[in-house]
């Protein structure tokens, strides 16, 4: 809001301009009865001042109403921004603790509710200041009667304290219940093809309904508040009305007041009204945009934990003659846990050269996957250090230190866009040359040119218009057009049909030619890839060597490898 406070002054200065000629009026409409009552010849003039005030109020309405939408929807669009912003900052471990639905909520309907309560601010302070005006024009004129009319305005301020007291608890549980009920819906529209697949539709609908109907009961307690306390501010106002008719007109009667003056106090009392029944709206609104705030507060003060340092040290660039002598790993006594009371590295020590392609393999949980997160630094050790060409993960720059990794992922995830901007994702603007290469190199180039608009062709949301196997040939050629130091495959074939699993396999081995690899095997025709198997178990490297190594001297390799159905052929053809 302090970014936009001259839109926000603005507003209020066109607020107090409608507020002075609404007050104004009454005061002219009171000189000119008085003054024809007298038989001054003036009321012709009096009649256009007001149509002139009247001119005055209805631009000043039109503009407050426009200048109050454009603050609103310009706070909130940089509220948006700044929401989107921090939450693509967060560290993965909040985005593993907290529903989708929740965020999006956070984005959606509780920034709406902000923008609400921006819209309302110059309508508020316009309805205050006609409190004001009016009242202090009402004294100036009859302390006794002033008294009378704004009789209701204690209990107006006192239904007013005790509606906001009420409906508070009621919005923000319509808040996080309604957050609940877009996590469900997100859920369920993201994992349709597992719902479907199991006939789950009607436990689903089971789930939603019972969200919808928390957001039901919170909202009927909101409209059970509404319900008590408005009839009393509608009412309120009009004890005014009454005792400024009753007592007035005595006055007016004994010769004590001019039949102007009762109008005017009768027209003020009137215009109070509408301030004092929107005093209900007003309460409303404010109590939504603190629910909102609070909700959204909690998302900005979470702390952005992964960030560059203030100085960050670069990674050394390869030399001309060979510009693959970069890319050297050393993961060095590592400890992490995802759950400080379930370890899952311990102590993990690992080097890996410049060019040189590793192969990490073992059981489900042994933490294998985990290495690939540290790597890029989707999370940061609990002790040790992870070096990249020599320079600590922790002292590198972000953004250029996840340049530098490409990373093909088990669970592949394609935008709805066309097949040449997702490949081209992390080298924006690419051009066709250099997006063909990557897809040939990932053995996509083939099914992609057989579509009607090639690489232009948009497929649908997360690519479930393709075949898993195509999917994750798009997400490998994605990762070799940003030609990274460190090329990451975390069981990027598990997907593919295993009849083209060897056109991957050979086009990769030219990608992974020179270039640091490290390949997350569960198939044992993944492992081909590699120079080196690495075994972990427990969180550390129990044993490592090629694979026909490994098969003679370790029983858990050899445990680990009957897991899966494919054989691989050792160096000497046997299996």
């Amino acid at each position: 809001m302090r970014r936009h406070r001259r839109g926000i002054a603005a507003g209020m200065f066109i607020g107090l301009v409608w507020t002075i000629a609404k007050v104004v009026v009454p005061i002219l409409i009171q000189r000119s009865i008085d003054d024809g009552i007298r038989g001054d010849d003036s009321l012709l003039g009096w009649a256009f001042a007001i149509a002139a005030v009247g001119v005055v109020s209805g631009i000043a309405t039109g503009a407050r109403r426009y200048v109050a939408f454009q603050n609103a929807r310009a706070v909130e669009a940089d509220f948006r921004d700044q929401v989107f912003t921090h939450a693509q900052r967060l560290h993965f471990g909040f985005h593993d603790r907290h529903q989708t639905g929740q965020l999006m909520s956070r984005g959606n309907t509780d920034l709406q509710q902000f923008q609400n309560f921006i819209t309302m601010l110059p309508i508020t302070f316009a309805n205050l200041l006609t409190v004001v005006l009016a009242s202090i024009v009402l004294f100036a004129r009859d302390w006794q009667l002033a008294l009378a009319a704004l009789a209701g305005l204690p209990l107006a301020n006192y239904f007013g304290r005790k509606f906001s007291q009420n409906l508070h608890p009621a919005l923000t549980a319509i808040q996080e219940e309604s957050a609940q009920l877009a996590s469900v819906v997100e859920e369920t529209v993201a994992g349709v093809r597992v719902v479907k697949g199991f006939g789950a539709e009607q436990l689903r609908f089971d789930a939603l309904a019972v969200e919808a109907d928390d957001v039901r009961d919170a909202s009927l307690r909101a409209a059970r508040a509404r319900a008590n306390f408005i009839p009393a501010l509608e009412v309120v106002p009009n004890i005014g009305l009454i005792a400024v008719l009753a007592f007035g007109g005595h006055k007016v009667l004994d010769g004590d007041l001019e039949v102007g003056e009762l109008v005017l106090f009768n027209i003020y009392v009137v215009l109070l009204i509408q301030p004092l029944r929107m005093l209900g709206m007003i309460v409303a609104n404010f109590q939504r945009a603190t629910a909102a705030g609070a909700r959204i507060a909690a998302l900005l003060d979470t702390p952005i934990e992964i960030t560059s340092p203030s100085s960050p040290t670069p990674l050394p660039q390869g030399g001309d003659d060979d510009s693959r002598s970069i890319g050297r790993i050393r993961f060095k006594d590592v400890d992490f846990a995802y759950d400080p009371t379930n370890p899952v590295l311990d102590g993990f020590d690992l080097a890996i050269e410049a060019g040189e392609s590793v192969a990490i393999v073992g059981a489900t949980g042994s933490g294998k996957s985990t290495v690939a997160r540290l790597l890029p630094r989707f999370y940061d050790v609990d002790a040790g250090s992870i070096l990249v060409d020599g320079v600590d993960v922790a002292e590198a720059d972000l953004e250029e230190l996840r340049r530098a990794i490409g990373l093909v992922f088990e669970e592949t995830f394609l935008f709805a866009a066309s097949i040449r901007d997702n490949i081209s994702f992390g080298v924006p603007g690419a051009d066709l040359a250099t997006v063909e290469r990557a897809a040939r190199l990932a053995g996509a180039a083939e099914f992609i040119e057989q579509l009607a608009d090639g690489y232009d062709t948009v497929i649908g949301e997360r690519g479930f218009s393709l075949s898993g196997g195509q999917r994750q040939r798009l997400a490998i050629a994605r990762a070799i057009a940003t030609d990274p130091r460190v090329l990451v495959l975390d069981d990027a074939t598990s997907a593919v049909d295993p009849t083209k699993e060897h056109e991957i396999r050979d086009a990769l081995q030219e990608v992974m030619h020179r270039r640091t690899t490290i390949v997350i095997a569960h198939r044992p025709a993944t492992i081909a890839l590699a120079d080196r198997v690495v075994l972990v178990d427990g969180g550390r490297v129990a044993a490592q060597g090629t694979h026909d190594e490994l098969l003679a001297s370790s029983e858990l390799y050899r445990e680990v490898l009957a897991h899966d159905d494919t054989e691989l052929p050792s160096e000497d053809g046997a299996p």
